[in-house]
């Protein structure tokens, strides 16, 4: 780690930024802290710069696009999609027996109404409403999944899809999703849910399920194909003749399923389906499930969606002012009616539109209806705009108390991700019982896309000026990394410093901190703390106490990448500042890391793959393992630093031998 400096002058020069009493004129902070201009923060900002990566992989993507011209074209597109789209959602779970029960049935003038519970994987249970009519011999049926309201299957919204298609003569199935209606995956204690957000419980599971190599759209795409095998099952129903439709989150999964599921003869998906150019130039990405990893990098956009499925009749259902952009919903409608026509079937896929928010209109209603009508019972008979009168959440309720969890022997998300996570601990032990530290650090480095130490140019470091306090003072600063990033940091300053000095990172960032860093220096060492992307002036974008810059970390996700990669490059960064600056590098300077929170996950890593830069290495309040966050129903502040399918390859624990004579507890 080089030797200690023992002139006076060689101490002075431990001062880790430049010696410099003020600030320039040119330069102008709105916190005596901060380190960036206004304009410097917010061209760095990390949603931005994944913004313009983003729109790069869409003009790719459309310029392949552009060159379909044949079936054999259309062929190869659909098979490489849709195999992508099958592995990212990691393995399916089995399809076991569904041990279906009826367990009411309610009389209707014309048709009747079960209230059904089927397993979706054992011990994992659906409940869901079953609209039969009045029928001789089996009919068609259209599997109804709902959008993101709190009563899921009991919305007003999808009565009106069942009742429609019952009324036109066919089934109607409508079922609850994950942590809606009575499918709660986390309740309190008087046994009610826990989080009032219809999203919250998807975001929180997308934690686990990540880690585990899959994704709540795993866990719901798994749900409707369930509830496509239970329409099928029943002799009511005729099981060549399946519709699937649903409204916003509910349009989601129509879209996951038609896609996949071969057994859809006709689909309509409402108010989702637009184009991640436009979804990412406005709202930006959504719902966990709404993000399939690494998908717009390699080029699975929502038209994708549809043509997955071509030319089998698919109605795309759009309203004019909805936050799903209606002009990217009509670029992917002429997407498809190429395709379509490449095919032969031009007639087969279509768009309605009518003014109105978020949600399905009247008449989006009776098209749908018309649509299914058209390609189930090959009728054209005009559908007409009708009023239905909708029933209560209590008296279309499938359990005595209301959820799932409080059915025997019951397992949420949360458990079926333990049990998975476990289930990769011991094929890990098993699979790299041989690994060597080498190896692993490699592993790391291709998951992460970690450059090494000889891959990366030191940072460029620039003053921002001095401050003044009574035993010591503060240098701010900026590092200029080699791919053009800003990190501003702070160092703390003793009158008299150590040769040895400090990187401390915290999650709340550089100033977050103080008192720890002012007794280091009350003990004579310089200290530099920095803001890791995303941290301090580097924050920005949508965050809540469970999830912080969700917006940020599902951007990343759907280009391949991760928040915690960019900090562990922000660190290895920052490290080789404060070791190398003004010291040769055959001597570097002693560098002891300390990170808090979550911020020392990444700490952890950084010193995994890089461990002669650091003397010592202390990690305070910081997870002790994925393997139990997978699990966890509260993964609070962990979404950050998931890394998707990592327990594939490696756990926390397996990266303290890389830095075991490091490590103070």
């Amino acid at each position: 780690m080089g030797s200690r400096v023992s002139t006076a002058a060689a101490v002075c020069v431990i001062v880790l930024a430049v010696l410099v009493s003020s600030p320039s004129a040119a330069f102008a902070v709105t916190d005596e802290l901060d380190c960036l201009t206004p304009h410097e923060a917010a061209a760095v900002l990390l949603y931005p710069r994944l913004q313009q990566q983003a729109r790069l992989a869409c003009d790719q993507r459309d310029a392949q696009y552009a060159q379909l011209s044949t079936a054999a074209d259309v062929q190869q597109w659909v098979e490489t999609r849709r195999r992508y789209l099958a592995e990212q959602l990691g393995p399916m779970p089995a399809r076991t027996p569904l041990n279906a029960r009826t367990v009411r049935t309610i009389q209707a003038e014309g048709f009747r109404i079960e209230c059904v519970i089927f397993d979706s994987q054992p011990g994992h249970r659906i409940t869901a409403n079953l609209y039969l009519p009045a029928a001789s011999g089996p009919v068609p049926a259209v599997v109804v999944s709902s959008g993101h309201s709190r009563t899921a299957k009991t919305a007003d919204y999808n009565q009106r899809f069942a009742l429609q298609m019952v009324r036109l003569g066919m089934a109607a199935l409508c079922f609850d999703p994950l942590g809606q209606g009575e499918r709660s995956q986390i309740l309190n204690a008087e046994h009610e849910p826990e989080h009032s957000g219809t999203t919250t419980e998807h975001f929180l599971m997308g934690v686990g399920s990540i880690l585990v190599g899959r994704n709540t759209a795993t866990y719901r795409l798994h749900d409707a194909m369930r509830a496509v095998d239970y329409v099928c099952s029943r002799p009511e129903i005729d099981p060549q003749r399946i519709g699937f439709t649903g409204c916003s989150g509910g349009g989601t999964m129509t879209s996951y399923v038609m896609a996949l599921d071969s057994r859809i003869a006709c689909a309509a998906p409402a108010c989702y389906i637009t184009t991640f150019r436009r979804l990412i130039d406005t709202i930006g990405p959504q719902d966990a499930e709404q993000n399939i990893f690494g998908q717009v990098a390699a080029g699975l956009d929502h038209p994708d969606y549809l043509l997955l499925r071509a030319p089998r009749p698919t109605l795309i259902s759009s309203t004019t002012q909805d936050f799903f952009d209606i002009d990217g919903s009509w670029q992917a409608f002429r997407q498809a009616k190429r395709v379509w026509g490449i095919l032969g079937h031009p007639e087969r896929v279509d768009l309605v539109e009518m003014a109105g928010t978020h949600g399905v209109q009247p008449q989006n209603l009776a098209t749908i209806g018309h649509w299914f009508q058209r390609w189930l019972k090959h009728s054209d008979a005009p559908v007409s705009i009708d009023q239905f009168t909708v029933r209560t959440e209590q008296e279309l309720r499938c359990t005595e108390h209301g959820q799932v969890l409080l059915l025997d022997g019951e397992k949420s998300v949360f458990d079926l991700n333990a049990e998975l996570a476990e289930q990769l601990r011991r094929e890990r032990t098993e699979k790299f019982a041989d690994r060597t530290p080498a190896q692993l650090q490699q592993t790391i480095r291709d998951v992460l896309q970690i450059r090494t130490a000889s891959e990366r140019q030191p940072p460029v470091m620039e003053d921002r000026g001095r401050i003044h306090r009574p035993d010591y003072h503060i240098d701010r600063l900026v590092l200029k990394t080699d791919e053009g990033h800003l990190i501003p940091g702070l160092t703390w300053h003793p009158r008299v410093p150590s040769d040895e000095a400090y990187l401390y990172l915290h999650d709340g960032g550089k100033t977050a901190a103080a008192t720890a860093i002012e007794a280091l220096v009350d003990q004579g060492f310089a200290v530099v703390s920095v803001d890791l992307r995303n941290q301090g002036e580097l924050q920005a974008g949508e965050s809540s106490p469970l999830l912080t810059d969700w917006k940020s970390y599902y951007l990343a996700y759907l280009l391949g990448q991760s928040i915690l990669s960019y900090r562990v490059e922000d660190i290895l960064n920052s490290a080789d500042f404060v070791a190398f600056y003004q010291k040769p590098r055959e001597q570097p300077r002693k560098v002891h890391l300390v990170a808090e929170g979550q911020t020392a996950i990444a700490a952890l890593h950084a010193a995994a793959l890089q461990p002669e830069l650091f003397a010592s290495v202390t990690l305070k309040n910081a997870s002790a393992d994925w393997t139990t966050i997978a699990g966890s129903p509260n993964p609070v502040g962990q979404l950050d630093d998931t890394i998707h399918g990592v327990l594939k390859s490696w756990d926390l624990p397996d990266l303290e031998p890389l830095i075991s004579g490091l490590i103070r507890r």
